[in-house]
């Protein structure tokens, strides 16, 4: 009996097969669905004053930088060959050969960093604390995760290193060793792999890194900080634990997977003549690993600085006005400063 799980020979990356209409595409809509949803439960039970046009504009211009971010990002960090350089118009253009391919490659670290600056950004044009802001998205997103996950998984796509433990699954797409190689035999062997012959090329179960990620950096990180919205000690407080969480999670689920082949390791301090997929040392590190210990530390020293900043008190229910006062107090007084400056402007 062989000891994993075979990839679901029913699941297909396409929605309906032919149509160029993918689950990965469909997920990124439940992912941005699921944030909405729940910041503006937030914003409602916290009477935070943010209407429903300015959550909309919120919503839409940080998905944007997101996406800028997370799209410019992968094609400076993960793309090994200069044709981005060459023709940057490219990182943008969703057609390859004449046919569409959509946006292939997308950086989480580089979609942080965009969706971070769009935050601050509006927050600043809106007259907005960032924190709160932020705090809100925090408890937001992690959950979103989940299913760009389960899309990973479905298209079967950065699967996780080979290993002999139940929960190892044969993903048709993998990279196949020959039978030759004593790692591969044994690795077979422990799986009850059948051989064949010894030039045969083997796909050996692997760690369905994909799902490990969707529970761990998804609903376990979204459970924490969500729990953790009504108890925060300052304002910003769950920017870092965001930040510090998903740092930490993502840096250890890394050695169940497998790192990017044409990349490798960062940093190799511990060498290995064992190919990567196989075998991840302690101490090498990969691209993944790197951005990660670096947003960890990015939450610690958020955390610090967070805690010393001007009128850092948690506010857990704004009163007073309604919202819509609130709001209508603020464009008003948009307006009058407006008129200033024009008034300034002509003399």
């Amino acid at each position: 009996m062989i000891l994993s799980i075979p990839f679901p020979s029913w699941l297909h990356p396409e929605i309906i097969q032919g149509f160029p209409v993918r689950w990965y595409g469909l997920m990124y809509i439940a992912a941005f669905a699921t944030a909405f949803f729940l910041y503006r439960k937030q914003i409602k039970e916290r009477n935070f004053p943010m209407s429903d046009d300015e959550l909309y504009g919120l919503f839409f211009k940080c998905i944007i930088a997101l996406l800028i971010g997370a799209r410019i990002f992968a094609t400076l960090v993960y793309e090994t060959s200069d044709i981005y350089r060459r023709e940057p118009w490219l990182i943008f253009w969703p057609f390859r050969n004449g046919r569409f391919t959509g946006l292939q490659g997308m950086s989480y670290h580089g979609g942080v960093i965009g969706g971070a600056l769009g935050i601050v950004i509006y927050s600043a044009v809106k007259k907005y604390d960032f924190r709160e802001i932020g705090d809100m998205f925090a408890a937001s997103i992690p959950l979103g995760y989940t299913f760009g996950r389960i899309g990973n998984f479905i298209n079967g796509e950065l699967w996780g290193r080979i290993t002999a433990s139940p929960l190892g699954m044969i993903f048709p797409d993998a990279t196949t060793y020959p039978a030759s190689l004593d790692w591969v035999r044994e690795a077979a062997e422990k799986t009850s792999v059948p051989i064949p012959t010894p030039d045969t090329l083997m796909n050996l179960p692997r760690h369905p890194s994909q799902l490990y990620e969707a529970v761990f950096e998804g609903v376990v990180l979204w459970a924490i900080i969500w729990l953790s919205r009504n108890k925060k000690p300052f304002k910003g407080f769950l920017i870092g634990l965001y930040l510090f969480g998903y740092g930490v999670i993502r840096f250890i689920l890394e050695y169940f997977r497998e790192p990017d082949v044409d990349l490798g390791y960062r940093f190799e301090i511990v060498k290995t003549s064992l190919p990567q997929a196989f075998y991840h040392p302690a101490m090498s590190f990969s691209t993944g690993q790197v951005l990660c210990a670096a947003m960890a530390a990015a939450g610690i020293v958020w955390w610090i600085v967070a805690a010393r900043l001007p009128d850092s008190k948690s506010i857990r229910v704004y009163s007073g006005q309604p919202v819509a006062s609130v709001v209508a107090d603020r464009d008003a007084d948009k307006k009058k400063r407006r008129k200033l400056r024009n008034k300034a402007k002509r003399k």
